[in-house]
């Protein structure tokens, strides 16, 4: 038996809970893993809420990432006592995934853990942190530099965006945040911001051509925001856009891209070729002692994570949570 959070579909909904769970009902997969640390996600406070439409099957324990032992293997790569995690495939959403003690998955979906970087340490970086350096690497194969220009990062407080401050400002680059949280500038200029804006800076309509203020961005956010960030890059200039809390829609013109010539690349974390996550999470290890992941990380247990994904979703969660499931 092993302790998970199950989600499971009634006829009013679905329901979230804690739960003993026998090894027996694991999924199929051809590595069992025992879980030392998860964390919360953005999606996964959507699964846990009902939020959003994630769950693609139901019963289903969430989590889209997860860092632990290899307690049994049939995969050739992987080997009974390696370190391992695992971002992404769907786990979470369609395979059962890491808030729980025990996960069954298949090999290829892991790489093993650096040596510099502890399974709880993986977790507060997780599939944000992750999802940052795949923007910066990004980024830096379409040319940037640190004599680019500033780098403007939005949704700032949450987890992407203050590892991508702590990755930008350890490279070199000049960074500005923009949050929806001015009381957070302490702690993002503590990340390494230069500047803090206001997120009202960005949210209302505006025209799609703007005065030129950055030569590169970080987006987590989507919809208008990402709208008047691109009208704002300057010219040649690149946005690596990764999430969409505001909203799927992108309420823009050709007008920058054209008049500009600037660039939108598009980071998708889940299924990145596993050479590149290798390498993402190669240059994590490199860069672990500049993450400041006791500035953007707050411990939590199993138990605690059903509560903690509303307190996400409603915008009061300063950074990462590393989730403890042996607690």
């Amino acid at each position: 038996m092993f302790n998970a959070i199950l989600i499971e579909q009634h006829e009013r909904g679905q329901r979230a809970c804690k739960t003993e769970i026998a090894d027996e009902r694991l999924p199929a997969g051809d590595v069992t893993v025992r879980i030392e640390a998860s964390t919360l996600n953005y999606k996964d406070a959507l699964a846990i809420t009902g939020k959003g439409p994630i769950v693609r099957s139901f019963p289903m324990i969430p989590g889209i990432d997860f860092a632990g032992t290899v307690e049994s293997s049939d995969h050739p790569g992987i080997k009974v006592g390696e370190r391992v995690l695992l971002n992404g495939w769907g786990v979470g959403e369609q395979h059962w995934g890491g808030l729980s003690e025990k996960a069954r998955v298949r090999g290829e979906w892991l790489i093993k853990t650096p040596d510099e970087i502890s399974s709880r340490d993986a977790m507060a970086i997780g599939t944000a942190g992750y999802t940052a350096m795949l923007c910066v690497m990004a980024l830096e194969r379409f040319g940037l530099s640190p004599t680019s220009g500033d780098v403007l990062v939005t949704g700032a407080s949450g987890g992407v965006g203050g590892i991508s401050i702590a990755l930008l400002k350890q490279l070199g680059y000049r960074v500005i945040a923009a949050t929806g949280r001015p009381t957070e500038e302490t702690y993002l200029r503590g990340l390494g911001a230069s500047e803090v804006l206001d997120r009202k800076q960005l949210a209302e309509p505006g025209k799609p051509l703007q005065k030129e203020r950055w030569a590169a961005a970080i987006d987590t956010v989507g919809s208008r925001i990402l709208a008047n960030v691109c009208a704002s890059i300057k010219a040649d200039g690149v946005v690596a856009a990764c999430g969409m809390a505001q909203g799927l829609d992108f309420p823009t013109s050709v007008a920058p891209f054209i008049l500009r010539g600037i660039n939108l690349l598009g980071i998708n974390s889940v299924t990145r070729p596993r050479s590149e996550r290798i390498e993402a999470w190669r240059r994590l290890g490199q860069s672990i002692g500049g993450l400041q992941l006791d500035q953007v990380t707050r411990d939590i247990d199993l138990a605690d994570a059903i509560d903690a994904a509303k307190d996400l979703l409603e915008g009061k969660i300063r950074g990462r949570l590393a989730v403890n499931v042996q607690r």
